[in-house]
């Protein structure tokens, strides 16, 4: 496999990672559907994830993370839903915040650097599961190792290593994510 994906171009990794987080939100969207909470958005970029959420889970309270607002005009939230600043100061304190609310939490911060990467997902492993209810989904374009997760098989669509689930469920087992 790793062959295989030294020949793909930087193009074809995108798509393979649309095509990947596109299957997998709408599937979580699904699985989501019956359940009462709050979505986190970590990484507002220009907005597009955020614009497809709202679309698609209107109802729903959706808290974005961003270190700065550069989206769309459309695809920017409303100031009471936006949280600025650095991840590794925001993502503590609205997990404190947000204790056991977070139903789907979707994490798009990875970059081309392998270094800034490993802190993002450390990061990210180390906070999000004090804000997540019993049964979340956490979709991440990182592999994370958020304590009380298991990670689930991707759905139809989405090619292996281009995108990553995890369910939360500290009582049905012990340990850190995988």
């Amino acid at each position: 496999m790793r062959a295989m994906t030294q020949r793909i171009s930087r193009l074809e990794k995108l798509l393979f990672r649309m095509e990947a987080q596109v299957a997998c939100l709408a599937w979580a969207f699904r699985e989501i559907a019956d359940k009462p909470g709050i979505v986190f958005e970590m990484g507002l970029g220009h907005g597009r994830t955020f614009h497809h959420l709202r679309q698609y889970l209107p109802d729903r309270n959706i808290y974005v993370f961003d270190r700065e607002v550069n989206s769309y005009p459309d695809c920017t939230p409303t100031p009471e839903r936006m949280i600025v600043g650095e991840l590794a100061s925001t993502l503590p304190e609205a997990a404190r915040r947000f204790a056991g609310q977070v139903v789907l939490a979707h994490s798009d911060i990875g970059s081309f650097s392998q270094e800034h990467n490993a802190a993002m997902a450390g990061l990210v492993s180390a906070h999000l599961a004090l804000a997540l209810a019993e049964g979340a989904l956490i979709l991440s374009d990182l592999p994370l190792a958020v304590p009380g997760t298991t990670r689930l098989p991707l759905p139809a669509g989405a090619r292996e290593d281009r995108y990553y689930i995890y369910r939360y469920s500290p009582r049905a087992q012990a340990g850190t994510g995988r």
